[in-house]
C-alpha cells in the first residue's frame, strides 16, 4: 500500500485528469492562509460522483490521503495536504442540477460558486443568501460551515443546507436529509457533515435553501466616536428586534485603507455598514428605527445607498477590506483570525483585542459581523522580521483565548483546519474526543484530510 500505487491506479481510471505537474501541485498546496505551502503528490479532477467513489475506494485500499478542494479560499490551512497524497479538485462538478421555485430550494454540485449560483437564480426572483465575502464554492462553504455578512438575517450554512450527497472513505455513496423542511427521522447526518472540513466524507451534491428577493433593499454607513458606541448600537438594534440583513462593524484603520483603495471619502472613525431588506414600508421603518438608535449613540456621517450601483459600491468596499489592507501595507503578510462571542460580550472583547494589538505596536485592522458577535483581526507582518510573526501569532492566540473566556468560540466561520486545533480541547472538553471517535468510525484508515479538525493518530 502506498501513495504511488494509488496515483497509478487513479491515473488508469481517469487518464490525463490526474496531474503530477509541479505547477498544478504547487497551486493546490496553498490557500489564503499564512501557513507554509505543502503540495500534494498528485491532483485528480473527477467528473461525477461515481468517479469520486472509485477514487475513494482506491485511496482507502492504498491508505493514501485524499484532500477535497473547491477554490482554495480557506483561511486555516484546510486544504493543505500536510501528509501528502491526492488532492481531489472538484472543479468539473460545478453545475446547478435543479431549481425548485415553489419550494424555494436548489440542488447543486460542490464546485459552483455562490456568485455563479445567484447568477443562475437571477430570473427566478430567488437568491442564495449566505455571503462570506469571497466567491467561495458552495461545497467549500458547506464543508467549513461558512457564514458571513448576511448571517444575522438568514443564518449560516448550517441553517441553509437541507440535504447532501456524500462519498464516504470506503467509497459508499450516502444521501443525508431530504428536501422536506423538517424531519425527526434519525440522526442528523446532514448537520454532521456540515463543517466537517472533508474529514468525514467528500460532498458531491448539496440541496440549499433559497430566499425571495426582497422588494426593497437599503444600505447605509455611519461613523461613531468610539468602537464601544458602535458596538452598543449593534446590541441595542438586535435587542429591539430590528430584522437587519447586514450589520458590520469596521475600525478606522480599515476605513482609511478602503478610502485609499476604493477612492471613497468615508469618515475615518469606528463605523457600521448596515443593510435592510423587506417591503418599501418595512425597510423604511427598519432604517428609521436603526437611525434613532445610532443617533442616540453619537453617530455622524450617515451615507445612504438606495440604488443598486451605490449599494454595490458600498459593499464592494466592505468586501475588499482585505485587499485594501494589502495595498496599504505593501510587502507585508497578513495573519488573520476570527472569533465569535455572545453579543453582550462583543464590545469588551473587541476593545480588549484592539488595545492589546496597539500595545504590541501592530496596526491590526478589525471587521466584524457584529450582529452575530463575530469579528476578525488581521495582523500585517513584515515577513523579513521573524519577531513580528511571533508577536502576531501570540496576539491571535490571546484573541482566541479571550473569546473562550467570554463564553465564545475560537472560530465563528473560518473553521478549524490546522490553525484552531490547539483550542478544540478547551472549547469542547470530552466532546472533542467524541469527534475523534466519529472520525475513527467513518474513516478508520484516516485518509480523509488527515491532521485537520481532530487528531486520531
Amino acid at each position: 500500500m502506498s501513495i504511488e500505487a494509488a496515483i497509478d491506479r487513479i491515473s488508469a481510471l481517469i487518464g490525463d485528469r490526474l496531474s503530477t505537474a509541479k505547477g498544478i501541485r504547487d497551486h493546490h498546496g496553498e490557500d489564503a492562509a499564512y501557513y507554509t505551502p505543502t503540495p500534494p503528490d498528485a491532483v485528480a479532477f473527477p467528473n461525477d460522483t461515481a468517479e469520486v467513489s472509485e477514487i475513494m475506494k482506491i485511496c482507502n485500499d492504498e491508505s493514501c490521503p485524499i484532500i477535497p478542494y473547491g477554490v482554495g479560499t480557506s483561511l486555516e490551512g484546510h486544504i493543505q495536504p500536510i501528509r501528502g497524497g491526492v488532492t481531489l479538485d472538484m472543479a468539473n462538478m460545478n453545475k446547478v442540477l435543479a431549481i425548485h421555485q415553489e419550494d424555494m430550494d436548489a440542488v447543486v454540485q460542490p464546485a459552483i460558486t455562490r456568485e455563479a449560483l445567484n447568477e443562475d437564480l437571477r430570473a427566478t426572483g430567488l437568491f442564495f443568501p449566505v455571503d462570506p465575502g469571497a466567491n467561495a464554492s458552495i461545497g467549500g462553504m458547506t464543508a467549513t460551515r461558512a457564514s458571513g455578512t448576511t448571517a444575522v438575517r438568514y443564518g449560516t450554512m448550517r441553517e441553509n443546507v437541507l440535504a447532501l450527497e456524500v462519498v464516504l472513505a470506503d467509497g459508499r455513496i450516502i444521501r443525508t436529509g431530504t428536501r422536506a423542511k423538517k424531519s425527526s427521522a434519525g440522526y442528523d447526518l446532514t448537520k454532521l457533515m456540515i463543517g466537517s472540513e472533508g474529514t468525514l466524507g467528500v460532498i458531491t451534491e448539496i440541496t440549499v435553501r433559497l430566499q425571495g428577493q426582497p422588494e426593497s433593499i437599503t444600505s447605509a454607513t455611519c461613523a461613531f466616536p468610539s468602537m464601544e458606541s458602535a458596538v452598543n448600537t449593534v446590541i441595542q438594534t438586535i435587542q429591539m428586534g430590528v430584522p437587519m440583513a447586514r450589520i458590520e462593524v469596521i475600525d478606522p484603520t480599515t476605513i482609511r485603507a478602503v478610502n485609499a483603495y476604493k477612492k471613497m471619502e468615508l469618515l475615518e472613525q469606528p463605523s457600521l455598514f448596515v443593510e435592510f431588506h423587506g417591503s418599501e414600508a418595512g425597510a423604511q421603518e427598519q432604517a428609521e428605527t436603526f437611525g434613532m438608535i445610532a443617533e442616540e449613540n453619537g453617530c455622524e456621517g450617515f451615507e445612504w445607498a438606495k440604488s443598486l450601483e451605490d449599494r454595490n459600491r458600498l459593499w464592494t468596499a466592505r468586501h475588499h477590506g482585505y485587499f485594501a489592507m494589502m495595498a496599504a501595507y505593501p510587502g507585508t503578510k497578513p495573519i488573520t483570525t476570527d472569533v465569535c462571542v455572545p453579543i453582550s460580550n462583543l464590545a469588551e472583547a473587541v476593545i480588549e483585542s484592539m488595545a492589546e494589538a496597539k500595545a504590541r505596536g501592530f496596526d491590526a485592522p478589525l471587521v466584524g459581523h457584529a450582529g452575530d458577535g463575530n469579528f476578525h483581526m488581521t495582523f500585517m507582518v513584515d515577513p523579513d522580521k521573524p519577531e513580528e510573526m511571533v508577536a502576531a501569532k501570540e496576539l491571535a492566540h490571546e484573541m482566541n483565548r479571550r473569546a473562550l473566556r467570554f463564553d465564545g468560540t475560537c472560530t465563528g466561520e473560518h473553521g478549524v483546519g490546522i490553525g484552531k486545533q490547539k483550542y478544540m480541547a478547551e472549547e469542547h472538553g470530552e466532546g472533542w474526543s467524541v469527534m475523534a471517535d466519529i472520525k475513527r468510525a467513518l474513516d478508520p484508515n484516516n485518509i480523509l484530510n488527515p491532521g485537520k479538525v481532530v487528531q486520531i493518530n
